[in-house]
């Protein structure tokens, strides 16, 4: 077997092969998403940069919300199940728009009522991401499962606004959201044909009972809660100000959005190659090097800080995407092997919401607080943080130290 065969061997399994397919379909229709719904709102009637703030506001508020109760339903009734219902959500929720924009009968109420049930959809759907693929391949090809599945992401998001824009110019935002429902709906199919997953065993109870349940085994694991915390505190203090104050500092300085453009796009190719590196590994400490790898973010945000010419700018984006991908793909590895079954819905509907949920008041605040002691500072002092979060979380012994070796061929979930 070559060795390009056997990073790739895990798409022997038909079941990944088709949530693969679905996954990455539904992205790139999420991809186009965004820039479909924002030109729609502009053009509708009292539309306007805060209509389209206070649509993305109810989306996410709506993740947010809903993401705990996902994380129950999904060790409740099996992940495949709920996910199924969260994508015929969204698929419902944007073919309804699609038909409201389509006939010229939208109305900015409507968009608001809809972007809600799109994050109802999205927030049930994100808990069995971390609970579904471990029942799809044996656990000794979860890293080369994640890689490829994080690959998908930069790929969907680079191809996904470009896609949208070229559609919006030709057609109009109706259409592309028409598409982002059958992308959707592809999803729904590629969900209906995987088997039906058994219930967790200890699932059962009040709400709350089984949230606190999944808190204790949260907050028991200082490995699991320290890296969540990790990362949730560089959305605050880094990433969000640097998704903020990046494109005025590129119209100031790099060139405007085709600068901006190409700093993104040449992240996303680094979280690729980022991906395609981990293909075929599986390294013994795994938490210990994703987390390592989260100091990769520091570096555009250092760049730019620095005032440093476009080139060095795109090229400390793609170290970063490098960095990304490796973080991602291997944290997500580590919590499904170490991770028990049965509560693997809630324990990733409780890191999904540490990871995202300061990530809203940091956007907010980017901007005001930069206006005070100015955008490079801000920057700055997000680069001192993460570099200094990397060490100190490293010299936490349970992350340092944290080793997994599965059983080869074991599976680590099951379906019937």
């Amino acid at each position: 077997m070559t060795l390009g065969t056997h990073r790739l061997r895990v798409l022997r399994h038909a079941r990944f092969r088709r949530f693969l397919l679905g996954r990455t379909t539904s992205l790139l229709g999420s991809g186009m998403n965004t820039i479909a719904t924002t030109f729609a709102v502009l053009r509708l009637p009292g539309g306007g940069v805060d209509a389209v703030g206070g649509v993305m506001a109810a989306r996410i508020l709506a993740v947010l919300v809903v993401l705990l109760v996902g994380g129950v339903l999904t060790d409740r009734l099996g992940a495949r199940t709920v996910m199924l219902a969260a994508d015929l959500l969204r698929f419902l929720s944007q073919g309804v728009l699609a038909v409201l924009l389509l006939t010229h009968n939208a109305r900015i109420w409507e968009v608001v009522v809809l972007a809600v049930l799109l994050g109802i959809g999205e927030g049930g759907f994100m808990p069995g991401l971390s609970a579904l693929v471990p029942s799809l391949v044996p656990a000794d090809e979860l890293a080369n499962a994640n890689a490829l599945l994080e690959m998908t992401r930069p790929m969907t998001s680079i191809a996904g606004p470009a896609l949208a824009g070229l559609l919006v110019a030709a057609f109009d935002a109706g259409t592309v959201v028409a598409v982002d429902a059958v992308s959707y709906g592809v999803s729904v199919v590629a969900l209906a044909g995987l088997p039906v997953a058994r219930a967790a065993e200890g699932a059962g109870g009040g709400m709350f009972s089984e949230l606190g349940r999944g808190w204790r085994e949260f907050t028991s694991r200082t490995w699991l809660w320290v890296t969540n915390l990790h990362i949730g505190l560089f959305n605050f203090v880094l990433w969000a100000p640097f998704l903020v104050l990046g494109p005025a500092m590129a119209e100031q300085r790099l060139g405007g959005a085709r600068a901006w453009g190409l700093v993104l796009a040449l992240e996303g190719v680094g979280a690729i190659v980022g991906g395609s590196l981990l293909l075929g590994r599986n390294p013994r400490r795994g938490l210990a090097w994703s987390v390592a790898a989260s100091a990769g973010w520091a570096v555009p945000a250092a760049a730019l800080a620095a005032g440093l010419p476009l080139l060095w700018v795109a090229a400390a984006a793609f170290c970063a995407g490098i960095g990304a991908a490796v973080c991602t793909t291997l944290a997500t590895t580590v919590i499904q092997r170490d991770v028990p079954a049965e509560v693997r819905g809630r324990i990733g509907a409780f890191d999904s919401l540490g990871a995202f949920a300061l990530g809203p008041l940091g956007l907010a605040l980017a901007g005001p607080v930069s206006g005070v002691v100015g955008a490079d500072r801000v920057l700055g002092f997000g680069v001192l943080w993460q570099l200094t979060a990397v060490g100190v979380v490293l010299a936490v012994p349970s992350v340092r130290r944290h080793e997994a070796a599965p059983r080869t061929g074991e599976r680590v979930g099951a379906l019937h």
